[in-house]
Formats: structure tokens, C-alpha cells, sequence
């Protein structure tokens, strides 16, 4: 059996008390891609932007994501910010 995976491949910059982290590859269909590729074959369809970094589509493929349902578009790749509370149960979007 194989997942099909249909969400969003994001850079997220995130801030904590603790640390920040800038454009690191995020979206809610490549943490489930991720996860599931270590039980079962996963497809995976998104649309990321012509800036979508070639080390990124390799952490895919290496835990053997199929990408021949990632479209790659003119400009830019979908973006996140959020910074989280102390607790890290409360966040807030930035953009």
C-alpha cells in the first residue's frame, strides 16, 4: 500500500525563547511525507517555487518520497513565520 500526500512544502522561520531558525524546510505535507516514508511508499503532490533548494528535493528523495507530483512554478516558494511562548503550547503567526 502506498499514501498519497496532498499539502503544503513550505520554508518556515521560527522563533522560540529558546533559539530562531530561519527558511528551513517545513509545510504540513512534508513533515507527513517524512514520517510516513518510513512505513510505506508515499506520493507526494505540492507546488513549491523556482527557488525551492536542490538539497531540499534530495532530503525527499532519500527517504523515498516520489516527487513526480511536485510542481515547480515561477516564484517563490510558500513561506511561514511564527514565534511560539514561553510554554510552547501558544504561537502566533507573523506571515
Amino acid at each position: 500500500m502506498s499514501l498519497l500526500v496532498v499539502g503544503s512544502v513550505a520554508y518556515d522561520s521560527i522563533i522560540t525563547p529558546q533559539a530562531a531558525a530561519d527558511e528551513v524546510l517545513g509545510g504540513s505535507a512534508t513533515f507527513f511525507a517524512t514520517a510516513a516514508s518510513h512505513f510505506t511508499p508515499v506520493n507526494l503532490v505540492a507546488v513549491v517555487g523556482d527557488d525551492f533548494h536542490h538539497q531540499d528535493i534530495a532530503f525527499l528523495k532519500d527517504r523515498r518520497v516520489s516527487l513526480e507530483g511536485l510542481q515547480t512554478v515561477p516564484g517563490k516558494t510558500f513561506r511561514w513565520k511564527g514565534r511560539y511562548s514561553e510554554n510552547m503550547n501558544d504561537r502566533e503567526t507573523i506571515y
